[in-house]
């Protein structure tokens, strides 16, 4: 037996190549705040996006906006269009204008379907605001909201063709109020 041997099979290296012992985690301080930082931010988008927003709304399951708070925003995005009331003619409505009230929300907004790029829907609430949307792409759109508190109010929803466009339809309106037959 030999001692002083430089035999190293049997024993762990040391120096700078020296592997880490078992159980220690491959983050350190600067990556773990990394990480943190990195999932925080991600969680964060995802909330702050329309979806994220939409999502958000259904779980608390109440409007984020109720009253003033709604005006000029979008319904959808703020829990709005969650069980809204919709009036829509069943006759002499070519381009399918509809009304669509949120009783909790305490706001209107027009909506067209079966337009044509650049018609517009607008939206006024008598004594009150006008809001109006254009169709972008595709054949609808809806506009923004307008308080209409939770008494009396009365609403007019009008669609708009371009002029010069491709729509068959005139410029005609449809009203609404607290009354009316909503469903």
């Amino acid at each position: 037996m030999t001692t002083g041997s430089s035999d190293n099979s049997s024993t762990t290296p040391s120096g700078p190549s020296a592997q880490p012992p078992q159980g220690r985690r491959w983050w350190n301080g600067p990556t773990f705040v990394t990480l943190a930082v990195a999932v925080v931010g991600a969680v964060a988008a995802a909330l702050l996006t329309p979806l994220g927003e939409h999502v958000m709304n259904a779980v608390l399951d109440e409007p984020t906006c109720p009253g003033e708070a709604c005006e000029g925003k979008n319904p959808g995005r703020q829990g709005c269009d969650d069980g809204a009331a919709t009036f829509k003619p069943p006759s002499g409505n070519p381009a399918e204008l509809s009304i669509r009230y949120s009783k909790e929300c305490q706001a209107v907004w027009g909506k067209i379907e079966h337009g044509a790029k650049g018609d517009l829907v607008t939206v006024e609430a008598v004594g009150g605001t006008e809001r109006a949307a254009e169709i972008k792409y595709d054949d609808d759109t809806y506009t923004p909201m307008v308080r209409v508190g939770d008494g009396e109010f009365e609403v007019i929803v009008c669609a708009v063709p371009k002029a010069g466009g491709e729509s068959t339809y005139e410029h005609y309106c449809i009203h609404g109020s607290e009354v009316t037959a909503w469903r």
